[in-house]
């Protein structure tokens, strides 16, 4: 099957569900932040993810590939997708706040654009995208507001890392196109890139964090951390590739736009939030940059 340049109805709404999943996760990583190093949170993590995914695995009756070509992408998409961001991510929230490290995760589908103008044949760059792109920008800059960028000189490392993560995350919504051609479908994929980066990581956080010399992790952060390897990560995931396979690349970064509308939506339903002009000028324009990329509107306007 092809990949569709405009989403229908169902990978929207996907989108939407995968913005709510990942826009938890800047929730649950100020939580566990608190009391455990970076590289121990990304293990527990992606291990807990993983035991999930494959008793999920295990129930269906499915089974993980064992040609070396597949385990080879895996631990590519791995390292790409999870391991870096990740790493980077909870590294980089540790120095600045969560709304300035949502911002600069949401250049993600700037990076991707370029990145897959020049490494695919059917993303091309147009300028409707590019527009967007940028557009949707300016409204996630506009809806978290300049608050969020005090200190921004103490914290240049901590921005340096998580645009990192962001580059990261451009490359693997390309790199992750490989195993629909290889045949793997969306729960074997994140299967096992999740499981792939799990072993991987052990080891390092054995030898860089020396979890057995950290104290016991309060109940509240054992529940950050189920919930950003179940709900972020493990569900996340089978989403995650769903759309790639269908959408692309380029279409599947718009979620980055999406989590900070999720996270402001989902503080002021359940902790009672309130919404400001900012907010909804900065929706305004993300909805503005998301009709830029899907074109359709902008096409009917001109039909009509």
């Amino acid at each position: 099957m092809a990949i569709q340049k405009q989403m229908d109805a169902g990978e929207w709404g996907m989108l939407v569900a995968l913005s709510l999943l990942w826009g938890g996760s800047f929730f649950f990583i100020g939580i566990a932040v608190k009391e455990l190093p970076p590289v121990t949170i990304v293990t527990l993590r992606v291990s807990l993810a993983a035991i999930a995914l494959l008793i999920v695995c295990r129930i269906m009756g499915l089974h993980l590939p064992r040609q070396w070509a597949v385990w080879r992408a895996f631990f590519g998409m791995g390292l790409l997708n999870n391991i870096i961001p990740f790493c980077l991510i909870v590294w980089g929230q540790t120095h600045i706040a969560s709304g300035l490290a949502s911002i600069l995760n949401a250049t993600t589908p700037l990076f991707t654009v370029i990145v897959a103008h020049f490494l695919t044949t059917d993303e091309k760059m147009t300028g409707n995208k590019l527009a967007g792109v940028l557009i949707g920008f300016v409204g996630v800059a506009t809806m978290i507001g300049p608050a969020a960028f005090g200190g921004a000189i103490s914290g240049l490392w901590g921005q340096i890392a998580v645009l990192g993560a962001a580059i990261s995350y451009s490359f693997a919504g390309i790199f992750g196109r490989r195993f629909k051609a290889m045949g793997v479908p969306p729960l074997m994929t994140a299967t096992g890139q999740i499981s792939s980066s799990t072993l991987m990581l052990i080891p390092a956080a054995l030898f860089i964090d020396k979890p057995w010399m950290l104290a016991m992790p309060s109940l509240g952060t054992w529940g950050a951390l189920i919930g950003i390897a179940l709900l972020s990560t493990a569900l996340a995931y089978l989403i995650f590739f769903r759309i790639l396979a269908t959408a692309g690349a380029t279409n599947l970064a718009l979620v980055t736009f999406l989590i900070p509308v999720s996270a402001i939506l989902l503080g002021s339903l359940i902790l009672g939030e309130q919404l400001e002009i900012k907010h909804f000028a900065g929706m305004a324009m993300i909805a503005a940059g998301l009709a830029a990329i899907d074109g359709r509107l902008f096409r009917r306007f001109r039909a009509a």
